[in-house]
């Protein structure tokens, strides 16, 4: 049967929606530069910082055509440190949702692929992380409560990993490249049950690729 794309996910929506991330339409920039390329095979979004970075942590490329409360977002990502980056870049990358229109607030998951294989395990332990922008960083996190909202997962620079993230409510499941447990639960999402847009996420000296965005209920 053919799958049937619609032009908007609202919270109530039946059906997928997919996002090849070819095209620059119905995308947002905030503190980043974007470009369609071709990566590894797949058509793909290179998304790196603008030649004068911008300060902060809401560097996003947000989907205008999105409205998501609850339901599952998956995508392939890469993201490594880019050229010239400081020592602690990590190639930080990954997936923004229930953003405010004015982008003031948002949920994130993302990784840091230099951290996988690292020799220090202290590294390997800070591989994946859950923040919630503004007032939730990693910083504070892992101060206030180390480990909970972080944890490992096998990731490699540069390459291709695939990510599933289950939202409901306040409970929200991250798995990466494909296991059948979640690799990161957070069973208490800081903005509440609040809705908003999806948007691709980057840290500072990240060289990042999107391909193959898929959001169902």
């Amino acid at each position: 049967m053919k799958s049937i794309t619609l032009p908007l996910l609202s919270c109530c929506a039946l059906f997928a929606q997919t996002f090849p991330l070819d095209s620059l339409d119905a995308l947002k920039l905030n503190k980043v530069s974007a470009q369609t390329t071709s990566y590894i095979g797949r058509a793909a979004l290179h998304v790196t910082e603008p030649k004068e970075p911008a300060a902060g942590e809401d560097k996003l490329v947000v989907l205008t055509k999105t409205q998501f409360r609850d339901g599952v977002i998956e995508l392939d990502l890469a993201g490594k440190p880019g050229a010239g980056a400081a020592a602690a870049a990590r190639g930080f990358v990954g997936i923004a949702f229930r953003v405010a229109p004015d982008l003031s607030k948002f949920e994130c998951f993302y990784l840091r692929p230099t951290n996988g294989r690292a020799e220090d395990q202290e590294r390997r332990n800070h591989s994946v992380q859950y923040t919630s922008f503004p007032d939730y960083p990693w910083q504070r996190t892992r101060k206030e409560t180390p480990s909970k909202y972080e944890t490992y997962a096998d990731l490699v620079p540069g390459e291709w990993t695939k990510l599933r993230l289950e939202v409901r409510g306040l409970k929200a499941r991250l798995y990466v490249n494909g296991v059948q447990q979640p690799t990161l639960i957070v069973n208490d999402l800081k903005l509440g049950e609040t809705s908003g847009h999806i948007a691709l996420w980057i840290g500072p000296g990240t060289d990042a690729y999107f391909a193959n965005l898929r959001v169902s209920p």
